[in-house]
Protein backbone atom coordinates (compact mmCIF):
# COMPACT_ATOMS: atom_id res chain seq x y z
CA UNK A 1 0.00 0.00 0.00
CA UNK A 2 2.76 2.34 0.80
CA UNK A 3 3.66 3.33 -2.70
CA UNK A 4 0.24 4.54 -3.59
CA UNK A 5 0.53 7.63 -1.52
CA UNK A 6 3.50 9.76 -2.68
CA UNK A 7 2.22 13.37 -2.90
CA UNK A 8 1.18 14.66 -6.30
CA UNK A 9 3.64 17.41 -7.03
CA UNK A 10 2.09 18.10 -10.41
CA UNK A 11 -1.61 17.35 -10.05
CA UNK A 12 -2.06 16.96 -6.33
CA UNK A 13 -3.59 13.53 -6.72
CA UNK A 14 -3.55 10.60 -4.32
CA UNK A 15 -4.29 6.74 -3.58
CA UNK A 16 -3.36 4.33 -0.27
CA UNK A 17 -3.05 0.82 1.20
CA UNK A 18 0.15 1.66 0.54
CA UNK A 19 -0.13 5.34 1.25
CA UNK A 20 -2.09 7.23 -1.41
CA UNK A 21 0.26 9.80 -2.85
CA UNK A 22 0.45 8.77 -6.48
CA UNK A 23 1.97 11.49 -8.54
CA UNK A 24 2.00 11.27 -12.31
CA UNK A 25 5.77 11.03 -12.22
CA UNK A 26 6.11 9.82 -8.67
CA UNK A 27 8.73 7.45 -7.35
CA UNK A 28 5.85 5.09 -6.82
CA UNK A 29 5.12 4.85 -10.50
CA UNK A 30 8.77 4.25 -11.25
CA UNK A 31 9.00 1.26 -8.98
CA UNK A 32 9.79 -1.28 -11.67
CA UNK A 33 11.26 1.08 -14.21
CA UNK A 34 14.17 1.76 -11.87
CA UNK A 35 15.94 -1.45 -10.81
CA UNK A 36 16.66 -1.58 -7.11
CA UNK A 37 14.14 1.08 -6.06
CA UNK A 38 11.84 -1.47 -4.44
CA UNK A 39 13.22 -4.14 -2.12
CA UNK A 40 9.95 -5.96 -1.39
CA UNK A 41 7.01 -7.55 -3.14
CA UNK A 42 3.68 -9.06 -2.19
CA UNK A 43 4.66 -12.64 -2.99
CA UNK A 44 7.12 -12.56 -0.07
CA UNK A 45 5.16 -10.44 2.39
CA UNK A 46 5.91 -12.89 5.21
CA UNK A 47 9.53 -11.69 5.08
CA UNK A 48 9.13 -7.90 4.97
CA UNK A 49 10.15 -7.36 8.59
CA UNK A 50 13.61 -8.84 8.04
CA UNK A 51 14.68 -7.27 4.75
CA UNK A 52 14.94 -3.65 5.87
CA UNK A 53 15.22 -2.09 9.36
CA UNK A 54 12.59 0.46 8.32
CA UNK A 55 10.09 -2.38 7.89
CA UNK A 56 10.37 -3.80 11.42
CA UNK A 57 6.76 -2.90 12.18
CA UNK A 58 5.66 -5.34 9.47
CA UNK A 59 6.87 -8.09 11.81
CA UNK A 60 6.39 -6.60 15.28
CA UNK A 61 3.26 -4.49 14.85
CA UNK A 62 0.17 -5.23 16.92
CA UNK A 63 -2.40 -3.89 14.44
CA UNK A 64 -1.20 -5.20 11.10
CA UNK A 65 -3.56 -5.55 8.13
CA UNK A 66 -5.22 -7.42 6.53
CA UNK A 67 -6.91 -9.92 8.85
CA UNK A 68 -9.37 -12.77 8.44
CA UNK A 69 -13.02 -11.83 9.05
CA UNK A 70 -15.93 -14.06 10.07
CA UNK A 71 -19.64 -13.46 9.67
CA UNK A 72 -20.25 -15.40 12.90
CA UNK A 73 -18.51 -12.59 14.79
CA UNK A 74 -21.30 -10.24 13.80
CA UNK A 75 -20.94 -6.70 12.52
CA UNK A 76 -20.03 -3.40 14.06
CA UNK A 77 -22.49 -1.10 15.77
CA UNK A 78 -19.70 1.36 16.61
CA UNK A 79 -17.77 3.81 14.42
CA UNK A 80 -20.73 4.03 12.01
CA UNK A 81 -19.75 6.08 8.93
CA UNK A 82 -21.80 8.99 7.59
CA UNK A 83 -20.97 9.70 3.96
CA UNK A 84 -20.51 13.06 2.26
CA UNK A 85 -19.83 11.85 -1.26
CA UNK A 86 -21.87 14.56 -2.93
CA UNK A 87 -19.75 15.68 -5.88
CA UNK A 88 -18.03 13.68 -8.66
CA UNK A 89 -14.28 14.23 -8.61
CA UNK A 90 -11.53 15.07 -11.06
CA UNK A 91 -8.23 13.28 -10.92
CA UNK A 92 -6.02 10.79 -12.70
CA UNK A 93 -6.65 7.18 -13.66
CA UNK A 94 -3.51 5.09 -13.48
CA UNK A 95 -2.09 1.74 -12.49
CA UNK A 96 -0.41 1.53 -9.10
CA UNK A 97 1.78 -1.20 -10.52
CA UNK A 98 -0.65 -3.81 -9.28
CA UNK A 99 -4.01 -2.77 -10.69
CA UNK A 100 -6.41 0.11 -11.46
CA UNK A 101 -6.14 3.23 -9.31
CA UNK A 102 -7.45 6.79 -9.21
CA UNK A 103 -5.99 9.81 -7.44
CA UNK A 104 -7.97 12.92 -6.56
CA UNK A 105 -6.61 16.10 -8.15
CA UNK A 106 -6.07 18.65 -5.39
CA UNK A 107 -4.09 21.12 -7.49
CA UNK A 108 -7.04 23.52 -7.58
CA UNK A 109 -8.70 22.65 -4.30
CA UNK A 110 -7.84 21.59 -0.77
CA UNK A 111 -8.16 17.96 0.26
CA UNK A 112 -10.96 19.02 2.61
CA UNK A 113 -13.07 19.80 -0.48
CA UNK A 114 -12.88 16.15 -1.55
CA UNK A 115 -15.49 13.49 -0.86
CA UNK A 116 -15.48 12.59 2.82
CA UNK A 117 -17.10 10.57 5.57
CA UNK A 118 -17.43 11.06 9.30
CA UNK A 119 -17.17 8.57 12.16
CA UNK A 120 -16.72 9.17 15.88
CA UNK A 121 -16.87 12.95 15.24
CA UNK A 122 -13.84 12.65 12.95
CA UNK A 123 -14.02 13.60 9.27
CA UNK A 124 -11.67 11.99 6.76
CA UNK A 125 -11.22 12.94 3.11
CA UNK A 126 -10.88 10.78 0.02
CA UNK A 127 -7.37 10.78 -1.45
CA UNK A 128 -8.06 8.14 -4.06
CA UNK A 129 -8.82 4.48 -4.63
CA UNK A 130 -7.01 1.40 -5.86
CA UNK A 131 -7.80 -2.26 -6.43
CA UNK A 132 -6.03 -5.33 -5.02
CA UNK A 133 -6.25 -8.69 -6.79
CA UNK A 134 -6.93 -11.07 -5.19
CA UNK A 135 -8.73 -9.50 -2.22
CA UNK A 136 -6.71 -8.56 0.85
CA UNK A 137 -9.34 -9.77 3.32
CA UNK A 138 -10.94 -13.19 3.45
CA UNK A 139 -14.41 -13.77 4.88
CA UNK A 140 -15.31 -17.15 6.37
CA UNK A 141 -12.21 -18.59 4.74
CA UNK A 142 -13.07 -17.38 1.24
CA UNK A 143 -11.34 -14.66 -0.80
CA UNK A 144 -13.01 -12.52 -3.44
CA UNK A 145 -11.37 -11.96 -6.82
CA UNK A 146 -10.53 -8.34 -6.01
CA UNK A 147 -10.91 -5.68 -3.35
CA UNK A 148 -11.44 -1.94 -3.76
CA UNK A 149 -9.83 0.38 -1.23
CA UNK A 150 -11.09 3.96 -0.88
CA UNK A 151 -8.25 5.66 0.96
CA UNK A 152 -8.95 8.65 3.20
CA UNK A 153 -6.74 11.06 5.08
CA UNK A 154 -7.20 13.68 7.74
CA UNK A 155 -7.18 17.40 6.92
CA UNK A 156 -3.37 17.32 6.65
CA UNK A 157 -3.43 14.38 4.23
CA UNK A 158 -2.17 11.75 6.68
CA UNK A 159 -3.75 8.39 5.84
CA UNK A 160 -6.23 7.49 8.54
CA UNK A 161 -9.08 5.35 7.17
CA UNK A 162 -9.80 2.85 4.40
CA UNK A 163 -13.19 1.77 3.09
CA UNK A 164 -12.74 -1.76 1.75
CA UNK A 165 -15.22 -3.32 -0.69
CA UNK A 166 -14.86 -6.91 -1.89
CA UNK A 167 -15.43 -7.49 -5.63
CA UNK A 168 -16.61 -10.61 -7.46
CA UNK A 169 -17.88 -11.26 -11.01
CA UNK A 170 -21.59 -11.68 -11.67
CA UNK A 171 -24.27 -11.35 -14.33
CA UNK A 172 -24.76 -7.63 -13.77
CA UNK A 173 -22.32 -4.83 -14.48
CA UNK A 174 -21.08 -2.43 -11.84
CA UNK A 175 -21.96 1.21 -12.49
CA UNK A 176 -18.85 2.19 -10.53
CA UNK A 177 -16.54 -0.06 -12.56
CA UNK A 178 -18.20 1.10 -15.81
CA UNK A 179 -16.36 4.39 -15.30
CA UNK A 180 -13.09 2.68 -16.19
CA UNK A 181 -13.87 -0.89 -17.39
CA UNK A 182 -15.85 -2.22 -20.35
CA UNK A 183 -19.34 -3.57 -19.63
CA UNK A 184 -20.79 -6.94 -20.63
CA UNK A 185 -22.48 -5.51 -23.72
CA UNK A 186 -19.21 -4.01 -24.90
CA UNK A 187 -19.82 -0.42 -23.84
CA UNK A 188 -16.46 1.11 -23.00
CA UNK A 189 -15.85 4.17 -20.82
CA UNK A 190 -15.16 7.47 -22.57
CA UNK A 191 -11.58 7.53 -21.35
CA UNK A 192 -8.84 5.19 -22.48
CA UNK A 193 -8.63 1.89 -20.63
CA UNK A 194 -6.63 1.60 -17.42
CA UNK A 195 -2.88 1.34 -18.14
CA UNK A 196 -1.26 -2.05 -17.67
CA UNK A 197 0.51 -2.91 -14.40
CA UNK A 198 3.92 -2.25 -15.99
CA UNK A 199 2.93 1.19 -17.32
CA UNK A 200 3.70 4.55 -15.67
CA UNK A 201 1.17 6.48 -17.75
CA UNK A 202 -1.64 8.48 -16.15
CA UNK A 203 -4.93 9.56 -17.71
CA UNK A 204 -6.74 12.75 -16.62
CA UNK A 205 -10.34 11.97 -15.72
CA UNK A 206 -13.27 14.08 -14.58
CA UNK A 207 -16.61 13.06 -13.12
CA UNK A 208 -15.38 10.08 -11.07
CA UNK A 209 -18.42 9.20 -8.98
CA UNK A 210 -17.32 7.31 -5.87
CA UNK A 211 -20.87 7.40 -4.53
CA UNK A 212 -21.58 4.49 -6.86
CA UNK A 213 -19.04 2.28 -5.07
CA UNK A 214 -20.53 2.99 -1.65
CA UNK A 215 -24.04 2.44 -3.01
CA UNK A 216 -23.02 -0.93 -4.47
CA UNK A 217 -21.71 -1.88 -1.02
CA UNK A 218 -25.19 -1.20 0.40
CA UNK A 219 -23.88 2.03 1.92
CA UNK A 220 -21.92 -0.03 4.47
CA UNK A 221 -25.16 -0.87 6.26
CA UNK A 222 -23.30 -3.91 7.65
CA UNK A 223 -19.56 -3.84 8.09
CA UNK A 224 -16.56 -5.02 10.06
CA UNK A 225 -14.12 -2.46 11.42
CA UNK A 226 -10.73 -2.67 13.11
CA UNK A 227 -7.53 -0.75 13.79
CA UNK A 228 -5.09 -1.69 11.05
CA UNK A 229 -2.10 -0.62 9.00
CA UNK A 230 -0.81 0.02 5.53
CA UNK A 231 -0.63 -3.35 3.76
CA UNK A 232 2.80 -2.67 2.32
CA UNK A 233 6.10 -1.54 3.89
CA UNK A 234 6.67 0.25 6.17
CA UNK A 235 3.31 -1.14 7.43
CA UNK A 236 2.45 2.04 9.34
CA UNK A 237 -0.33 1.50 11.89
CA UNK A 238 -3.11 3.81 13.02
CA UNK A 239 -5.45 3.28 10.05
CA UNK A 240 -9.06 2.30 10.68
CA UNK A 241 -10.45 -0.24 8.22
CA UNK A 242 -14.13 -0.51 7.35
CA UNK A 243 -14.91 -3.67 5.37
CA UNK A 244 -18.39 -3.88 3.85
CA UNK A 245 -20.35 -7.11 4.17
CA UNK A 246 -22.02 -6.49 0.80
CA UNK A 247 -19.80 -7.63 -2.06
CA UNK A 248 -19.68 -5.43 -5.15
CA UNK A 249 -20.80 -7.39 -8.21
CA UNK A 250 -18.94 -6.50 -11.40
CA UNK A 251 -19.72 -7.83 -14.86
CA UNK A 252 -17.69 -10.71 -16.26
CA UNK A 253 -16.07 -8.46 -18.85
CA UNK A 254 -15.34 -5.82 -16.24
CA UNK A 255 -13.72 -8.39 -13.96
CA UNK A 256 -11.61 -9.74 -16.80
CA UNK A 257 -10.44 -6.23 -17.68
CA UNK A 258 -9.52 -5.46 -14.07
CA UNK A 259 -7.56 -8.71 -13.79
CA UNK A 260 -5.90 -8.19 -17.17
CA UNK A 261 -4.14 -5.04 -15.95
CA UNK A 262 -3.42 -6.39 -12.45
CA UNK A 263 -0.76 -8.50 -10.81
CA UNK A 264 -0.71 -10.24 -7.42
CA UNK A 265 -1.11 -7.73 -4.57
CA UNK A 266 -2.50 -9.52 -1.51
CA UNK A 267 -0.43 -9.44 1.65
CA UNK A 268 -0.52 -12.53 3.87
CA UNK A 269 -3.29 -12.20 6.44
CA UNK A 270 -2.07 -11.18 9.89
CA UNK A 271 -2.91 -12.67 13.27
CA UNK A 272 -5.59 -10.76 15.15
CA UNK A 273 -3.96 -9.09 18.14
CA UNK A 274 -4.70 -5.51 19.28
CA UNK A 275 -7.03 -4.79 16.37
CA UNK A 276 -10.19 -4.25 18.39
CA UNK A 277 -12.43 -5.86 15.76
CA UNK A 278 -15.89 -4.24 15.84
CA UNK A 279 -15.03 -2.61 19.17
Amino acid sequence: MYRLLLALSVIGATVACPDHNYAVHSKYLGRRAEPGVKDWDYDASYNWGSINPNYTLCQTGTQQAPIHLQSTDGFSTAHVPTFHYDTPLSGNLLNWNYGPAFTVDTSNMSLTSSASFTFDDETVYLKGWHIHSPADHSVDGQKSRSELHLVHGDATGHESAVLAILMDPGIEDSAFAAQFATTINGTAPDSTKVPNFDSASSLPMSGMDVRLAVKEADNFSEFWTYNGSLTSPPCTEGIRFFVAKKVMTVGMTQMQEILRVSTFSARDEQKVWMHGVNV
